[in-house]
């Protein structure tokens, strides 16, 4: 337990660090980032538009989830390298929102790209595997009446290209998409190479979007976080 806790207060301290980006706008952030994070590709467009299922059968469309910022990844579970990385990295990014007010705000979707393979069964015990708290994270396949490479599709609208390989396997690029409120996809964080940290502020400043005037002031991210540990 004292070492959870190190690890969540180090993970505190590491956002207050940057408390005061987080007061700026979203251009500022932005221009910001762009300055200092390699990795990082700030955009403007409407979000393509996605009607899926999740390991329950459930449908989940990104139009549901209207009103919340989406971190959205693609993956396959039979990948034997990157994808697993890359969903651990989603796992660490979850974990440092969610021990923020952010988390009731922000959305994970993972969307597979070889629904065939990936069952109801198999994307639930994915998550377990790699971390990810179902709690405000849904890991999303095709339904039964789309085609087996609609979500490959969904991907190349995104930008990214999944080319199966005769092995079963699949090449392709590593994109971790952030998405505002209101459907609009807004940033670009590529590779594993970002530092998570930047990720967090950006989202912060997406949420700090929608924050209505308050009669007194607002406490800041730091005194939100340092109220988790006491």
């Amino acid at each position: 337990m004292r070492t959870l806790h190190s690890a969540l207060l180090a993970i505190a301290v590491t956002v207050a660090c940057v408390a005061s980006v987080l007061a700026h706008s979203l251009g500022e952030v932005g221009q910001d980032l762009r300055a200092k994070e390699t990795y990082f590709q700030q955009v403007d467009s409407e979000a393509p538009g996605f009607t899926l299922e999740d390991a329950d059968r459930r449908v989940v469309s990104l139009a549901s989830l209207h009103g919340k910022v989406v971190v959205l990844n693609f993956i396959y579970t039979n990948c034997p390298d990157v994808c697993p990385l890359h969903s651990e990295r989603v796992a660490e990014l979850q974990a440092m929102i969610n021990q923020t007010p952010m988390k009731a705000m922000v959305e994970f979707v993972t969307i597979t790209t070889d629904p065939k393979r990936d069952t109801g069964e198999v994307l639930r015990d994915y998550g377990k595997a790699h971390g990810l708290d179902p709690e405000n994270w849904v890991f999303l396949t095709a339904a039964s009446d789309q085609a087996e490479d609609s979500t490959r599709k969904i991907a190349e609208a995104y930008g990214l290209k999944f080319t199966e390989s005769e092995q079963g396997m699949q090449m392709h690029g590593i994109v971790t998409h952030v998405i505002d409120q209101d459907g609009r996809l807004r940033a670009r964080f590529h590779t594993l190479k970002f530092e998570p940290v930047n990720l967090v502020v950006f989202v912060n400043a997406l949420t700090n979007r929608t924050q209505k005037p308050h009669g007194h002031p607002e406490p800041s991210l730091w005194e939100k976080l340092e109220g988790l540990f006491r």
